[in-house]
């Protein structure tokens, strides 16, 4: 893991350099951004709704006997704004669209396409990365950002159907308590891991040898490796940003 870890450094400095480089071009970003975060949008905002459902269900009850009811929305707010949404949407995005792009570029390393890209004097690396990385970099977060409303909206529906709870003391309790600081964060972190979902399966898909079977053992491997590194990422930013004050 370590020495993968490198490599995908390697892997995005090519693609910066890239980048500045003035080779990239607008329409395949737009192309490569649809694919990840435009397709994965109903399976995202469906896994936010029923988390916040769960949620609701689980906190509204204990709420109600201890008579803090009126905390509810609050409580679903940062818990969906801070961990959920961006944890369960990176995650659907990364067995969906991270998953299809290692086996699509470890498919054109053992197609030898890759090969020859190289003899069009056109670096590979930059030229199939670049456009995914910062496709799902910009994206990812505008999917956060709706899934955190559904969720939001979704935990009042809930809290409502079972508890009978007002919708405006709800969103008077998520108004309270909810800041711009867990919004930033909360962006930061789906930003951080588009990018790192779509570095760490391409670089594990382009590191294909061999034939079809490797293509899928690359594939799984891509997907175990970049839910571990958005883990870890996920952990350092909470780190940083809620308890090294």
């Amino acid at each position: 893991m370590i020495r993968f870890l490198g490599v995908c450094v390697q892997n995005l400095i090519i693609c910066i350099k890239y980048l500045f480089g003035g080779n990239q071009r607008l329409k395949t970003v737009i192309s490569q951004a649809a694919a990840i975060s435009y397709d994965s949008l109903p399976i995202s905002l469906v896994i936010a709704f029923i988390a916040a459902a769960v949620i609701t269900i689980q906190v509204s009850k204990e709420f109600l006997m201890t008579g803090a009811e009126a905390y509810i929305g609050g409580t679903i707010a940062i818990v969906m704004i801070r961990e959920i949404a961006p944890g369960f949407v990176a995650l659907a995005i990364g067995a969906r669209a991270g998953t299809a792009i290692s086996a699509e570029i470890a498919n054109m390393q053992v197609t030898s396409q890759v090969d020859a890209i190289k003899t069009l004097k056109i670096d590979p690396v930059g030229y199939y990365f670049t456009p995914r990385i910062i496709g799902a970099a910009i994206t990812v977060p505008m999917v956060v950002l709706i899934a955190e409303f559904i969720g939001i909206a979704g935990g009042m529906a809930v809290a409502h159907g079972t508890i009978g709870l007002h919708p405006a003391r709800y969103w008077h309790s998520v108004w309270a308590w909810m800041s711009t600081k867990d919004i930033y964060v909360s962006l930061l972190k789906a930003c951080i891991f588009g990018g790192l979902i779509s570095l760490v399966c391409a670089s594990k898909g382009y590191e294909t040898k061999g034939g079809a079977k490797e293509v899928g053992t690359s594939t799984t491997r891509a997907a175990i490796l970049s839910t571990i590194y958005m883990l870890v990422a996920d952990f350092l930013i909470n780190l940083l940003f809620y308890i090294a004050k």
